[in-house]
């Protein structure tokens, strides 16, 4: 009876310092999940929500340090509590935005002790993103469908 208690330390409070922790917490497990999306989906709509609320801020862009598809690559560093995180950049990003240059290697997150499960249930419950709604229907194999050949000069219509 007391389990719930004892299940999570912080209660399952959405306050600022504790969304800012579930925020870490996912995205420092996304980094070495086998399928990261949904992490990455939730961090990215718990931030832009927070952003929203005016309890997050975009402070600028910073050079990316590992570039996808280009030499150069740009992400918005957000300020969310005593934690920074990065998202990528729309449009209107670099139009109002300063750019801050290299990101600091020595600037450094606290650390967090709330777990994995405790981080996504207090951002499912916050953003209401599920797991299941979004991402099972993409890793569904599509059903083998014989080829239909038709005689020379027939129409396939």
């Amino acid at each position: 009876m007391n389990s719930d208690k004892n299940d999570n330390p912080h209660n399952l409070h959405p306050t600022v310092e504790s969304l800012s922790q579930a925020i870490f917490t996912v995205n420092r497990h996304a980094k070495t999940a086998t399928n990261p999306k949904f992490l990455y989906k939730l961090k990215q709509d718990a931030l832009q929500k927070l952003i929203r609320e005016g309890k997050a801020k975009k402070v600028g862009l910073h050079f990316s340090s590992n570039p996808k598809y280009s030499q150069q690559q740009s992400d918005v560093l957000v300020v969310c509590g005593k934690y920074s995180f990065h998202l990528p950049p729309t449009k209107t990003d670099f139009a109002k935005l300063p750019h801050l240059g290299k990101l600091n290697d020595q600037i450094r997150n606290p650390r967090s002790s709330l777990s994995l499960n405790q981080a996504k249930k207090l951002l499912i419950a916050y953003t209401g993103l599920t797991e299941a709604t979004d991402f099972s229907a993409t890793h569904k194999k599509r059903a083998y469908e014989k080829p239909i050949f038709k005689k020379l000069g027939e129409s396939y219509f």
